[in-house]
């Protein structure tokens, strides 16, 4: 199976290209999503996560906050550094254990989501990577109009991150974002038939 990590800087439609991939017909994977279960009620990461940052990111219902963990996470490069080791390495493993399911599966190419592949010095656990990127106007603007952030807080997390011109650099395909969802959906189409094609010399 050809192994493809999404990857790209906040609001730059990593999301929006991940649907269109699945709706080509790839099995897909978003390394949020599964950090959302990993701090879950109940999950071994919330108890770490109250353990670390105490009662004042936790829900009623036991279940992390993440709005309010972000803000200090995103202030505070040791928190986030703590919170990456909670979380990363669980989300890391289950990933590992879907792409496996996939490949015994016959899929001939499975796609992870992974905001951090960079940051984290991922990208050697797969195939090809796949950057998508706007402008950074943009990228504040869609964060602002998502999230309600002030754009000071949206640059700090865009700073926070690995440049978008690094990661651009390191692609093997980059999307841009910046035209209208139909561009960007036939741009995820052009990138998806080279896909295939990579998978298809990969198998042979």
């Amino acid at each position: 199976m050809l192994k493809v990590a999404l990857t790209g800087g906040i609001g730059t439609g990593k999301t929006v290209v991940l649907v269109c991939f699945a709706n080509l017909g790839a099995p897909t994977i978003s390394a949020d999503d599964v950090a959302h279960e990993c701090l879950r009620a109940g999950t071994p990461g919330a108890a770490a996560v109250r353990a670390r940052f105490g009662d004042d990111v936790m829900r009623d219902d036991g279940s992390v906050d993440r709005l309010r963990l972000a803000a200090i996470v995103f202030r505070e490069r040791e928190a986030r550094r703590d919170l990456e080791a909670i979380v990363h390495p669980a989300v890391r493993a289950a990933i590992a254990a879907w792409g496996d399911a996939r490949d015994k599966d016959g899929a001939p190419i499975g796609i992870a989501e992974i905001p951090l592949l960079f940051e984290n010095h991922r990208e050697t656990d797969f195939d090809r990577v796949v950057v998508t990127a706007c402008g950074p106007d943009e990228q504040v603007r869609r964060v602002m109009a998502r999230s309600g952030l002030a754009a000071d807080d949206v640059r700090r997390r865009i700073e926070a991150q690995m440049p978008l011109a690094e990661k651009i650099r390191r692609a093997h395909y980059v999307i841009k974002t910046d035209g209208s969802l139909d561009l960007t959906r036939q741009r995820a189409v052009d990138v998806w038939q080279r896909l295939q094609q990579d998978a298809s010399n990969l198998a042979g």
